[in-house]
């Protein structure tokens, strides 16, 4: 069973028809991670900036940050982290790029879902980055039913 905890941290942007929990669900499930947990934060730019330079060493707001439960020591087991998402930095990028919010939020959290299954994208080869690219770009259709 697919266990997805969604959480408002932000009061900005209300995101009541923005469907996470179900995307996330879906998502895993596409994934072949049917037995799964994932928490799914929704904050802005000021509490993401803190949590970019706390953790990454990087002090600025970023749009999404993925904390993997399963790398290294630890409990392990079927939580695999959490997705922290700015919706604020999502709204300015959704903006600049004449796309709709909930898209591009899409976007970001199969990115962070990605990162939290196993892809990545930083500091390996073309060949792995193509590979999340792929897996993101198939999600995303998928999702949004294309």
């Amino acid at each position: 069973m697919v266990l997805i905890d969604v959480q408002n941290i932000q009061s900005r942007f209300p995101i009541d028809d923005i469907p996470l929990g179900e995307w996330a669900s879906r998502a895993l499930e596409l994934l072949g991670r049917q037995d799964a947990e994932l928490s799914v934060v929704v904050t802005d730019n000021d509490q993401i900036r803190d949590l970019n330079k706390a953790y990454l060493d990087r002090d600025r707001p970023t749009n999404v940050i993925s904390f993997p439960q399963q790398e290294g020591e630890g409990p392990g087991g079927e939580h695999l982290g959490d997705v922290v998402i700015s919706i604020e930095k999502a709204f300015q990028e959704a903006q600049e790029s004449g796309m709709r919010l909930d898209e591009r939020m899409l976007e970001l959290l199969v990115h962070g879902i990605c990162h939290l299954t196993g892809y990545n994208h930083e500091g390996v080869s073309e060949e792995m980055t193509r590979e999340m690219e792929e897996v993101e770009e198939r999600l995303c259709r998928e999702l949004l039913g294309e």
